[in-house]
Parts: C-alpha cells; sequence; structure tokens
C-alpha cells in the first residue's frame, strides 16, 4: 500500500499501524488504517444513472493502467527492507522497497513461498509447488461424494503432466511477451471500491490490498472487475422457465442491464488499450493458452476435473496455438467418457453455486 501511495495518484488509506507477527501482545496480527471518506460503490451502484456508471468504470481503468504500468525486476510481493526473514531472498527496488517471496492466498504453506524470482520457469516452478502443497495425505469420504474432486494420486499425475505441458507453453513467444511483471489489486469488486456519496463517480479509495502481488502481465488477462462483468446467472437464467425467471430477474429489464454493461465494459477496454497496451495485448491472447496457469497451483480447492479439462482442451488446440511437437497429456476415449460425466456433474455444481451469488447479492466467499 506504501508503494502504491508513492507511486501512483491512487487513493489508498494510510497505515497507521501494523503487525504481521502473530505472537504479539494482542496475540494476532492486525493492521490500522485512517478512515475511508465515501461509501461502498456496491450500495450505491443500484440507485445510480448508466451515465454514472460509465464514468465511474472510467475512472477504474484509469487507476488499473497507473498500476499496470509500474514497471518491476521479478516477481514476488513487496517488502520493505527492512523486514525480517525477507533479505536473503529479495530483490531491493527503490526507496527502502524489495520484492521478496510471494505472499498471496494461494500459498499458504511454509514448503511453499510461491511464485517468486526474476524468470517464468522459477514462477511457474511456485505454481506447480503450491498445487502439490495443497494435496493432503489422503483422500477423505467428501472427496468420494464429489467424484470430479478426484483422488489424491490423480491430481499427483494431473500435476506431473501439467508441468511438461508448461514447459513447453512457457516458451511461446505469446506467453513470453506478456510475461512483464505487473502488479494489479486482486480483487476490484465494487465492494472494495469507496466512492464520494455527493458524486459516486469520483473514486474515494481502494480497499482489501493484503494479496496485491506482482505476477506475470498474463496472469491478469482474464480479470474483470464486477461492475463491467455480466451478473453470474444472467445468462443461465434466460434458459430457465418464465416463473423462476422472473422469480431471478425483478427488474424485468434485462435488455436495459445488458446494454448498461456493455457500455461500461467498452469503456473500461478503450482505456486499458489506450494506456495500457501490455496489459491489453495479454487480455487479446487466446484463452487456451492461459487458463492452464490458473488451475495448476488450486486443483484439489476446484477439483481434478477443472485441471483435467483444461489439458484436453490445451491437446485438442495444441497445434493451433503455435506450440511445436504435441501436447504430454493424451487422453484414451475411456478416460475422454469418464471425464464427460464428471464435466457435466461439475458445471451443474458451479452454475448452482453462482446461481446463489446473485440471488443473495453476495461474492464467491460468501
Amino acid at each position: 500500500m506504501a508503494y502504491v501511495r508513492s507511486y501512483t495518484t491512487i487513493p489508498v488509506p494510510k497505515v497507521l499501524d501494523w503487525n504481521a507477527d502473530e505472537h504479539n501482545p494482542i496475540g494476532a496480527e492486525y493492521i490500522i488504517m485512517e478512515h475511508v471518506p465515501g461509501v461502498q460503490l456496491h450500495d450505491v451502484w443500484p440507485t445510480m444513472k448508466s451515465h454514472q456508471h460509465m464514468l465511474v468504470t472510467k475512472n477504474l481503468a484509469y487507476a488499473v493502467t497507473e498500476m499496470a504500468n509500474l514497471t518491476f525486476p521479478a516477481y514476488g510481493s513487496l517488502y520493505f527492507d527492512t523486514t525480517p526473514n525477507t533479505q536473503a531472498k529479495a530483490i531491493s527496488i527503490p526507496d527502502g522497497f524489495v520484492v521478496g517471496p510471494n505472499c498471496g492466498r494461494d500459498y499458504w504453506d511454509p514448503i511453499d513461498e510461491g511464485s517468486h524470482g526474476t524468470t517464468l520457469r522459477e514462477y511457474t516452478d511456485g505454481l506447480l509447488d503450491a498445487g502439490y502443497a495443497r494435496l493432503p495425505n489422503r483422500s477423505t469420504e467428501s472427496d468420494v461424494e464429489l467424484p470430479y474432486r478426484g483422488s489424491v494420486g490423480e491430481h499427483v499425475r494431473l500435476l506431473q503432466i501439467s508441468k511438461s505441458a508448461i514447459k513447453e507453453l512457457i516458451k511461446s513467444p505469446l506467453i513470453q511477451e506478456s510475461s512483464r511483471p505487473m502488479l494489479l489489486h486482486p480483487d476490484l469488486n465494487k465492494r472494495n471500491i469507496f466512492v464520494s456519496l455527493d458524486d459516486p463517480t469520483k473514486i474515494t479509495a481502494f480497499i482489501d490490498w493484503q494479496s496485491t502481488c506482482i505476477e506475470p502481465t498474463f496472469v491478469y488477462a482474464n480479470e474483470t472487475p464486477d461492475l463491467i462483468a455480466t451478473p453470474p446467472a444472467l445468462s443461465w437464467i434466460t434458459e430457465m422457465d418464465d416463473e423462476l425467471l422472473a422469480m431471478a430477474d425483478t427488474s424485468g429489464d434485462r435488455e436495459r442491464l445488458e446494454r448498461d454493461i456493455w457500455i461500461c465494459r467498452q469503456t473500461f477496454e478503450v482505456a486499458i488499450r489506450g494506456f495500457s497496451p501490455k496489459l491489453a495485448a495479454a487480455r487479446a491472447l487466446d484463452e487456451a493458452l492461459l487458463r492452464h496457469f490458473l488451475y495448476c497451483h488450486s486443483s484439489w480447492q476446484v477439483g481434478a476435473v477443472a485441471l483435467r479439462q483444461e489439458l484436453i482442451e490445451l491437446s485438442q488446440h495444441w497445434s493451433q496455438l503455435g506450440l511445436p511437437g504435441s501436447c504430454s497429456y493424451q487422453p484414451s476415449p475411456g478416460e475422454l467418457a469418464e471425464h464427460a460425466k464428471q464435466w457435466d456433474d461439475f458445471e451443474t455444481t458451479q452454475k448452482f453455486k453462482l446461481f446463489l451469488i446473485r440471488m443473495l447479492d453476495s461474492s464467491s466467499d460468501g
């Protein structure tokens, strides 16, 4: 937060005091920040006009491009150069800061210090290490209840295959050109954006920075702030019967909602293309090139079926993506048939979760 305050005009709350030692007198880590003026964008968004939505989206895009245009020598997390236990593995940058081990939410275990380093190979090795670190010693009863979760052995097998596939993926010129270390806020949803009560198009603060890390640009290629995203269940509920549709969309004006989202999305994308071409180029990449990086470190959390699906699609499009040779994953017809059943169950579960998120006006973590 101190780095962003120093090098950008982005409104970030000033930290008054903090302690990262759980053994301090309070008995827990804490952070105390100055009062944030304004209100959460989430609270005022429903009452804002369409042109106000567009203007606040434009201001958000400008903030994103400010962050995206910062330069760093390595992947990882930002620390003060006085932070204990980071100096040996840290890379110094100006004004008393260093880039050290990744402290993002994906890297909890001591065995895994995250995707940290100056090369893409070091970064992807960290992703795979995180995937292994999340695996339990053995499968549990709940895994039997959810077959698409997969056994520990299946996850190990898929991670081993992923290692070979990623080794070739990172050689792609498209990936190489979109691998510049970039710092972006990891969760730009309306609850983390504060705006002026008098003028809700004016952003007064961004909060929830604790997992902000320096990642390859392509990691952020598909990151979409929720104010420009189609409501999660919108495409699904349009396939339901009229009675359930009326319950799910009480406004009865989906066309207005979709038009509003389209205007905001175009505003955001135009600003990104105009002020951060590197990020724009990454956002234009074929998703098949990128999705595998999103699941190899979280397969146990999401399910083996998700990682397997990405391997299957990667294998099917290997040549079209300009990758040399053939993919290391070549599933048998029997494996494809079993996967199709599990994938159908997985998609049904995910659609139901997204429907509940919309109906409860909540987020994925509750």
